[in-house]
């Protein structure tokens, strides 16, 4: 059997930046352990494999893969696939631009895809489930010893930022750090994880800083063991929970809010993230994540 899939960059506008992403394009039909033996020789950090959908009002479903776990949501996969799917003409461009649903495990996701000036596109996602916190975080210096810096590096402020576990589909540790420079001599210790995180509600560890460059507003860093994943240059599915997080620490009551996170520059593959939430009476009602993507290969996979 033949396989053909699409290599893409994601969360960026030229080639070897952003998030590497594999997609199978109406793939056959797979038992699950098979899409995750081909994600784990693709060895990207996540692979896609579009399939019809059980629910009629989706354009399509996707079955996202690390080459760890299957996830029940991610960012940069949904991204990537529906701008892949409004080039290849499989979604209408009409339909694009309104707005469509792809099928995640984690529920409906509202995608839509418009044209910018200058000609590039851009695709913007609504997560099917608003972030949500839960659980207690280890303590400063145990996060520290984890990351290898300093406990005073990372920001502890019980009226802002602290570390905070969120989730908008997949739970993730965000740890607040000083700046940038203490960002870049992170250095996950692999044993200290499986003892700390491993078994928690929110394994992933996203780092962050506020002294982002380039015109960001965040730069950080997400670490996944548990995905197969060492370290990720950009992740959608984390960018929708920061929505969240950042939200929440916002003093108005009735806000549109917007960051632009920069992920992937110490791994030299520089993502961009735009990021948005929108707050009505105090409460967050909702967040989307958006971003572009370039097409760079093709492939046939023969099992």
């Amino acid at each position: 059997m033949e396989l053909r899939y699409h290599l893409l960059d994601v969360f960026t506008d030229v080639p070897f930046g952003g998030n590497q992403l594999a997609v199978f394009v109406d793939a056959p039909a797979l038992e699950p352990a098979l899409m995750q033996r081909i994600a784990r020789e693709l060895n990207l950090s996540e692979t896609v494999f579009v399939v019809p959908p059980r629910d009629r009002s989706a354009a399509r479903a996707l079955r996202i893969f690390t080459p760890g776990m299957e996830l029940p949501f991610a960012g940069h996969p949904t991204i990537g696939t529906a701008l892949l799917l409004a080039s290849l003409g499989v979604v209408p461009a009409d339909d694009a631009e309104r707005g469509f649903l792809l099928e995640e495990q984690v529920g409906l996701v509202a995608v839509t895809v418009r044209t910018r000036s200058g000609g590039t596109q851009i695709a913007e996602l609504v997560p099917a489930r608003l972030p949500e916190t839960q659980g207690s975080v280890p303590a400063r210096r145990e996060l520290a010893a984890l990351l290898g810096i300093d406990a005073d590096d990372i920001v502890d402020d019980p009226d802002g930022d602290a570390p905070q576990a969120v989730s908008a589909g997949v739970p993730f540790l965000f740890v607040p750090v000083r700046d940038r420079a203490v960002l870049a001599r992170v250095a996950l210790d692999l044993g200290r994880w499986r003892e700390l995180l491993a078994s928690t509600w929110a394994p992933h560890v996203y780092l962050f800083s506020r002294d982002a460059e380039q015109g960001a507003d965040i730069r950080a860093r997400m670490f996944a063991p548990a995905m197969g994943i060492t370290e990720d240059p950009a992740t959608g599915g984390a960018a929708a929970a920061l929505a969240g997080y950042l939200a929440w620490r916002v003093a108005e009551r009735e806000a549109e809010l917007r960051w632009v996170v920069e992920q992937g520059i110490e791994m030299a593959r520089p993502s961009r993230l735009e990021v948005m939430a929108t707050k009505e009476g105090g409460v967050v009602r909702s967040v989307r994540v958006g971003g572009t993507a370039v097409r760079v290969g093709e492939g046939v996979l023969r099992i």
